[in-house]
């Protein structure tokens, strides 16, 4: 799965219609923290706060242009990809229907009802609420789009073309995987610009598929997703996007619910940002290394702000104040 720098120019034209490149800064009580240099791409300012919006917004303007007679799309999500589908169903005057599973995040289910989507609760996990979308897409006539996709992919880059330009030169950038879309992207951008910064993958230890098919040599599907960093609670690895992540990607860290929540903390105390689960989940894997990354000059992307406030109160206000 490549893309050219045409195909980048035009996916962040696109992108920036709809909102500014979002800033990359330094944060000198991350760094003192990490024990090194710490840059920050905040995409927890996007519009739905996280990256997803980005390759939403690029597939359905695609899907608007190649099928003038488009009922309208459905996915399954546990939030950020359906909000994305949901902001550029508005903005693209495409219909927009999103399954989630029971229990999914009310706040994020209201956002997506918010930004116009059709909402359906169906199934105890990802996987039954896909399974449900794919039965509605074939009902409704409806076209089912995947968490992971190459025009997904090329929008989702513009996040890592907008760091790598904008951010001095990094030695390594931490990045969460969930299906793949953001790491995968950022990948493709650092090997079309030619730079050497090394990507590192982060999961949750409770749902590390892609950690468990790169030592297994083959794709590991896992029972359940045991994190409460919804963002990345997958059970089930892309055949594509694993082999981009095997090829391209340095190593896989896996980090806990409490260093997540940690990690959490940090961002609220140190720069005022709240993050999700899975947005804070590279800074919990670059503070696991910090031992090893002394010296350097490391980048995050702070990936979703939108945490449930429940767990806000349990990650933030009811456990001790981050030291």
């Amino acid at each position: 799965m490549t893309f050219s720098t045409a195909d980048l120019e035009a996916a962040s034209a696109l992108i920036q219609a709809h909102f500014s490149p979002t800033p990359q800064l330094p944060w000198p009580l991350l760094s003192a923290l990490a024990g090194t240099e710490v840059w920050v791409k905040h995409e927890n300012h996007t519009p739905i706060g996280a990256f997803k919006v980005r390759g939403g917004l690029v597939h359905l303007d695609r899907l608007r242009r190649a099928n003038t007679a488009l009922k309208g799309v459905i996915s399954a999500t546990r939030g950020n990809h359906g909000q994305s589908l949901a902001y550029a169903g508005r903005a693209t005057n495409i219909a927009v229907t999103v399954v989630v599973p029971k229990g999914n995040s009310a706040e994020k289910n209201r956002l997506m009802q918010g930004f116009g989507a059709r909402l359906v609760v169906h199934g105890e996990d990802f996987e039954a609420a896909r399974d449900e979308a794919f039965r509605l897409a074939k009902a409704e006539d409806l076209v089912f789009v995947p968490s992971f996709h190459p025009d997904l992919v090329l929008g989702v880059a513009t996040w890592a073309l907008e760091f790598f330009r904008a951010a001095p030169k990094l030695d390594a950038l931490y990045v969460p995987i969930g299906l793949g879309s953001g790491i995968c992207g950022a990948v493709g951008v650092r090997d079309l610009l030619g730079l050497d910064t090394e990507i590192i993958g982060v999961q949750s230890a409770g749902a590390d598929p892609y950690a468990r098919s790169l030592a297994a040599g083959q794709s590991v599907v896992l029972n359940r997703a045991d994190t409460l960093a919804d963002g990345i609670a997958v059970r089930m690895p892309d055949e594509r996007a694993l082999a981009i992540i095997r090829q391209g990607v340095a190593r896989i860290v896996t980090v806990t619910d409490d260093e997540i929540a940690q990690a959490v903390r940090a961002y609220w105390t140190a720069t005022h940002n709240l993050a999700e689960g899975a947005g804070a989940a590279p800074l919990a894997a670059l503070l696991k290394e910090r031992e090893h990354r002394a010296g350097k000059r490391i980048g995050l992307v702070l990936s979703g702000g939108n945490i449930d406030l429940s767990l806000f109160r349990s990650w933030i206000l009811e456990r001790a104040a981050f030291a």
